[in-house]
């Protein structure tokens, strides 16, 4: 027998841990438990000594505001040391506490290595921590934290001066009056207001070059599946689908994250999408562009100009086409350079640098503290159902719709007491956000994370009669008013439903919507909605080994023989479009999506 509380979950949070945890863990959220490779040196060592009067150090590595600087120099003692070869930085980094970096300094494995433990956060001055080794980093117990919301104005300034020089051609005009020639029926430019502007990615950035935009006076739609339409439309700005953007714009302004679905989102099939003549402007990640494709749709004339900021390969090749092309503008990489844009990122970094010396979680992290051993090695399937739902939840939303409300059921025999929730419920958010975004989602950032993007998440408990010796029966996940790309994953209350349960120590999907289905969370899945009749395994799973497409687990649920059926596969690799589209050609089949986990 189970009862069901209806009140929003109230759960004991973990024990902060120290930064400094014996407990390594080779990824953010990994929960292989590894034995420990070396002893550290607790947090608290650290605090201790700055009371009696010792300070910790930051090395700084980079070039730093002067507010960051002044900030640091209250709490720590500074050592400003620029230009350090990888062998310098390797020497220095053990007498360091902190480090701070930009994007010039490679903070790798052997930085960590070399700290021998010492080392307890590494601040990066920005946003993007490729530079960083999250994995090196969380195994030694450092945590690391950046500054992700201070360059926002800069960028979106950058992204309108771009807008502006392109349309007037004032790179090009300036290079040619600097040569000695007055060519001013070459360089005739057009206008901007009156003018469409596609704005891809409606977060922070986007939202602020679409306000200026709009100061312009040029007409601003955007599209982002998961940006709520209330916001855009209290700017003023028309939310679209992807396909009508592309076919409307004079000008595309990109801002979206570089993530598998926006790797190379501009190639030749969305350029021949676009209006003849359009205009391109990218301060985002230049690996959302097809590079080489960009410069065939200029060459084609489908594309007029193009001004960009960033590049797949930063610096781009001397003789890269694309840079050396006489209708492209381009910078490299300015987007932030402001000198309040680089003031702002010194004195966030620097806060977040100064909190975690003291033992405080760092809004910012970008990988997780430690978690005790007993809970990580009980919860390690749970944890990876929780994302794994969360990551099909999300991709279930029909774009557009935006996503607000989020409820998340946990069914237990346990006590309240004996069922830490945050760590799920932190993964599911990870599971939700990540896939939509550049932000890293964790156990210390994962609540901010959904709080700041207008994510509500609720918990609520089913208490079951039985045996406590799992911590959980099931997990089921819930999004509230949306529009679902799959209409068999609405639940009776109109709710986009998943539920998992976890089967020999794997994750499984047990429930899409009102379907019971059970296929393993691994690889992608395939949910087909059906007439249930005879053959329909076959018939697909011929589709799918004729693409040699690995089929790993297959099941099917149904209201009552004959009726309506949910079939759900499991697949090792992605099927290609023409694949997909002949599953979704078998006449039987009413619906049907592909879900990447």
């Amino acid at each position: 027998m189970a009862t069901s509380s209806s009140q929003t979950l109230r759960t004991p949070f973990l024990k902060t841990p120290s930064l400094n945890s014996k407990l390594p863990l080779y990824s953010a959220f990994s929960v292989a438990i590894h034995p420990t490779r070396r002893s550290v040196k607790p947090l608290v060592v650290v605090v201790s000594a700055a009371a009696l009067g010792g300070k910790p150090t930051v090395l700084v590595a980079e070039k730093l505001g002067d507010a960051g600087i002044e900030l640091l120099k209250e709490f720590a003692n500074v050592d400003c040391a620029y230009n350090l070869s990888p062998e310098e930085l390797c020497t220095k980094i053990s007498l360091c506490d902190a480090l701070i970096v930009r994007s010039g300094t490679k903070v790798s494995r052997e930085v960590f290595e070399s700290s021998a433990g010492r080392l307890k956060v590494v601040g990066r001055a920005g946003v993007g921590i490729d530079n960083v080794d999250l994995a090196a980093a969380t195994e030694y117990g450092c945590l690391v934290v950046n500054a992700p919301t201070a360059n926002t104005v800069a960028a979106a300034e950058h992204g309108i001066a771009l807008l502006a020089a392109m349309a007037r051609n004032v790179a090009q005009a300036d290079a040619s009056v600097k040569a000695g020639k007055w060519q001013r029926n070459k360089y005739v430019g057009v206008s901007l207001v009156g003018k469409t502007l596609a704005v891809m990615g409606f977060g922070k950035v986007g939202s602020e070059v679409a306000r200026r935009a709009k100061g312009l006076g040029m007409h601003v739609i955007a599209h982002d599946p998961y940006a709520p339409s209330d916001r855009a439309r209290a700017i003023g700005v028309d939310l679209v689908s992807f396909d009508e953007a592309l076919a409307t714009a004079d000008f595309i302004s990109l801002h979206m994250p570089l993530t598998p679905a926006t790797s190379k989102i501009l190639n030749d099939e969305t350029f021949a999408k676009m209006k003849k003549g359009v205009r391109i402007v990218n301060v985002a990640r230049g690996g959302v562009i097809d590079e080489e494709a960009l410069v065939r749709a200029l060459d084609a004339g489908i594309v007029a100009q193009a001004a960009l900021d960033v590049f797949t390969q930063e610096p781009p090749p001397k003789d890269s086409k694309l840079v050396q092309h006489e209708r492209v503008t381009v910078t490299p990489h300015l987007g932030a350079s402001t000198m309040e844009a680089q003031e702002g990122v010194a004195i966030e970094v620097a806060e977040a640098v100064v909190g975690a010396l003291k033992g405080e979680l760092a809004a910012t992290a970008v990988n997780a503290p430690m978690v005790p051993a007993e809970v990580l090695t009980e919860l390690k399937p749970y944890v990876e159902l929780a994302e794994k739902l969360g990551r099909l939840a999300v991709q279930l939303v029909a774009g557009g719709s935006g996503m607000k409300t989020v409820k998340v059921t946990y069914a237990s025999a346990r006590g309240p007491d004996d069922l830490d929730t945050r760590l799920l419920r932190a993964m599911i958010t990870k599971g939700l956000i990540e896939p939509i975004s550049s932000v890293f989602v964790n156990l210390v950032n994962a609540d901010f994370t959904a709080k700041q993007r207008g994510l509500k998440i609720t918990e609520e408990r089913i208490n079951l009669d039985g045996s406590p010796e799992n911590p959980l029966d099931f997990i089921q996940v819930q999004i509230a008013n949306v529009e679902s790309r799959f209409a068999s994953s609405m639940s009776e209350h109109g709710e986009i439903k998943v539920e998992g349960r976890v089967k020999d120590g794997i994750p499984h999907l047990t429930k899409v919507g009102s379907f019971e289905v059970d296929v393993t969370l691994e690889g992608s899945i395939i949910l087909c909605r059906q007439v249930d009749q005879p053959g329909m395994i076959g018939t697909v799973g011929s589709i799918l080994g004729e693409e040699n497409v690995n089929v790993n687990f297959m099941s099917v649920g149904r209201i009552a023989p004959r009726k309506q059926a949910v079939m759900a596969i499991g697949v090792d690799d992605q099927p290609s479009n023409e694949a997909l589209k002949k599953i979704g050609d078998v006449p039987a089949i009413e619906e049907f999506v592909f879900l990447k986990l």
